[in-house]
């Protein structure tokens, strides 16, 4: 073998070597993010969130195992783990449907969650002990784009992350307070109608 052609061979290897790990890394850090947050027997979070052209809106949610009860503006959706409950307080209604797990996107109620086997998980950069990692989805049928997601390295927890969608816009949330036990019983991610005075309620089960 040529001079030239091994230090080809191994300038390639070195490369393929180096992107196995950083990849490596980062499914590390989305498998001790979930670990982490899943170890919690309940935990809720303050986010700010923004899609382009709006306004920065906040929200909060609360988590328990699979249940978790979402608060944004002028909408709460209530998800027991059976059915998902969501209220639109502006008209006073509510809608009532069946909880699959695969539906929707990364959205604040899915980001500790989600299967990373159906992402491409690539470690970006590394500052101030901030981890950023760029997930893109293996199905070409997947409605977002790529995700862009930052975790503290030693704890962690999740900081911030900004979806893009296929048609290239970007929605971006950021926590800005959480709390690891979040002390409710089940109760609180159940829609209660009485809590709600003349709500019109559609069940769409």
């Amino acid at each position: 073998m040529s001079m030239k052609k091994l230090l080809y061979f191994v300038l390639s290897f070195c490369i393929t070597f180096c992107a196995l790990g950083q990849t490596n890394k980062a499914v590390s850090l989305v498998d001790g993010m979930q670990k982490m947050y899943k170890s919690l027997p309940s935990f809720s979070a303050n986010f700010s969130y923004q899609t382009d052209g709006s306004g920065i809106m906040s929200g909060s949610i609360t988590v328990k195992g699979t249940k978790f009860r979402l608060k944004t503006a002028g909408q709460e959706i209530f998800n027991n783990g059976k059915e998902v409950s969501t209220y639109m307080k502006e008209i006073n209604e509510v809608n009532i449907s069946g909880f699959d797990p695969e539906e929707g996107e990364l959205n604040p109620a899915k980001i500790y969650s989600f299967d990373k086997k159906q992402y491409k998980i690539n470690l970006v950069s590394e500052t101030a002990g901030v981890s950023t990692l760029e997930l893109a989805p293996v199905t070409k049928s997947a409605q977002i784009q790529k995700i862009s997601l930052k975790i503290e390295a030693n704890s962690f927890k999740v900081k911030e992350w900004t979806i893009v969608n296929k048609a290239g816009k970007k929605q971006n949330f950021k926590i800005t307070k959480f709390n690891p036990n979040a002390g409710v019983d089940d109760a609180y991610f159940t829609f209660n109608k009485k809590s709600f005075p003349g709500v019109s309620v559609n069940d769409l089960r």
